[in-house]
C-alpha cells in the first residue's frame, strides 16, 4: 500500500479526531497492547486524543499520521519527547497503530522509518519502545534494526485479565556529538 506519512500539528489533528478515535478503537478491539483494554468506554478514545492534542500544543509529543492514496487515515505513531536536561537526546516511540484493513501492507514499516527520521531531525538519537511479548510488532521492530533490551514479566494487563510480559527495545541513531562511546 502506498502511504504518505506526515507530522500533524495540534491544529491539523483537530479535523482528524474522529478518524484517530476510530483507529484507536480498531486497534484496541483487535487486541493491540497500546495501553487500553477492550471494550473502550464511550468517549474514551476521544478523550485520549484530546490529551494528545494538548501534548502537541505543549511541544512534548509528535504525532505522525499515515494516509492511503485516497487520503484516508490508516495509521499513526507518536514520539514522546523526553524533556529533562539529561534526557533531551531520547524519545519514546508509542502507540504505533495500523488499521486492520491496512495491515501487512508496509504501513507499520513506513511509520517506523518516519519516526526514526523525525527523531533524527529533532536531534534525538536514543529511541525506546515497548510491546507485548509475542505480538506481531516484535518482528517489525527486530526487522527494523531495533535491539531487544529485555523483557519484564507481568507488565501489562490484557483484555482477559492476564498480566503479560512486555519486551523493551531500543535503537541508537548516529549523530549525537556528545556521545561518549
Amino acid at each position: 500500500m502506498r502511504v504518505t506519512i506526515e507530522a500533524s500539528s495540534a491544529e491539523a489533528a483537530a479535523p482528524d479526531l474522529p478518524a484517530l478515535s476510530a483507529l484507536l478503537t480498531d486497534a484496541v478491539e483487535s487486541g493491540a497492547s497500546i495501553g487500553f483494554v477492550p471494550p473502550l468506554a464511550a468517549g474514551e478514545a476521544d478523550a485520549y486524543w484530546r490529551t494528545v492534542v494538548a501534548a502537541l500544543r505543549e511541544g512534548a509529543r509528535v504525532l505522525l499520521v499515515a494516509r492511503d492514496a485516497a487520503g484516508a487515515l490508516v495509521g499513526s505513531a507518536q514520539l514522546e519527547l523526553a524533556t529533562r536536561p539529561n534526557a533531551r537526546h531520547r524519545v519514546e516511540v508509542t502507540k504505533v497503530m495500523v488499521h486492520t484493513k491496512a495491515r501487512r501492507q508496509g504501513v507499520g514499516r513506513a511509520l517506523m522509518r518516519a519516526a526514526e527520521e523525525h527523531a533524527r531531525r529533532l536531534g534525538r538519537t536514543t529511541l525506546v519502545l515497548d510491546t507485548r511479548c509475542g505480538d506481531h510488532a516484535e518482528r517489525l521492530y527486530a526487522d527494523g534494526g531495533w535491539t531487544l533490551a529485555g523483557v519484564i514479566p507481568k507488565y501489562a494487563r490484557s483484555a482477559n485479565g492476564r498480566l503479560d510480559p512486555s519486551a523493551f527495545y531500543y535503537k541508537l541513531l548516529e549523530g549525537d556529538p556528545h556521545d561518549s562511546r
